[in-house]
């Protein structure tokens, strides 16, 4: 479950071109600054470059509030709300909502993710329609500082320093949970509100606030 295919629909990002030259959705984290300066200059006429290296779909809503640095792209019918702040290295897809005080920072989100309330999202990918609830962070370095190691059947070096989470279709992550270093979360995955989650959660799976994975009942 830690590969790019078995998280994400790749039909539902601009990005799903790029995605598809790496295995694991962390090796593609050097490169989305790169990414977004090659798709944005070929980007449809639908987008306005507004500033150096960023472009923004006619159809996206961005507060004036709202601060925007370059390289990025907010697709079509996409909210980015009062006092949002995007550091850079941000492809952020169609419908998606960026909320007040949100900060984004080397990401990708695909299309219909929502971080619509106090959140941090760095050095993370966020699959179709994930959301994560207000106050919900991802974590993107260890607090002693050395390489992350993403936890599954068989642990992974990932020879990164900052690594948030990679979050899966249609994730959902509760109110006020805090996503370590390195977690995988999979597609149609919950999270409970005010858990702090290490390793990964499987597939159709719910982790609980004492760290218990379960299955979910369909």
């Amino acid at each position: 479950m830690l590969t790019v295919t078995s998280l994400y629909d790749l039909e539902h990002t601009l990005a799903g071109d790029y995605l598809k030259t790496v295995q694991y959705p962390w090796e593609a984290l050097d490169g989305i600054k790169s990414m977004i300066l090659e798709l944005g200059p070929k980007l449809s006429p639908e987008y306005i470059e507004k500033a150096p290296g960023v472009w923004i779909h006619r159809t996206a809503e961005v507060a004036d509030s709202a601060e925007l640095n370059g390289p990025c792209i907010i697709g079509p019918e996409t909210q980015v709300r009062h006092g949002a702040f995007i550091r850079g290295s941000a492809l952020v897809g169609r419908g998606c909502v960026v909320g007040n005080s949100v900060e984004l920072k080397n990401v990708i989100l695909f299309d219909g993710v929502q971080v619509p309330h106090y959140n941090y999202v760095g050095d993370s990918i966020l699959g179709y329609k994930a959301h994560m609830g207000a106050g919900a962070v991802t974590s993107n370095i260890k607090s002693d500082k050395t390489n992350v190691v993403v936890r599954g059947q068989t642990d992974i070096v990932t020879g990164r320093r900052k690594l948030g989470a990679m979050i899966g279709d249609f994730a959902e992550i509760g109110c006020n949970a805090v996503l370590n270093p390195g977690t995988v979360v999979g597609r149609h995955a919950m999270v409970y509100p005010t858990s702090c989650v290490r390793g990964t959660v499987p597939e159709g799976h719910i982790w609980k606030n004492n760290g218990d994975v379960v299955r979910k009942i369909p």
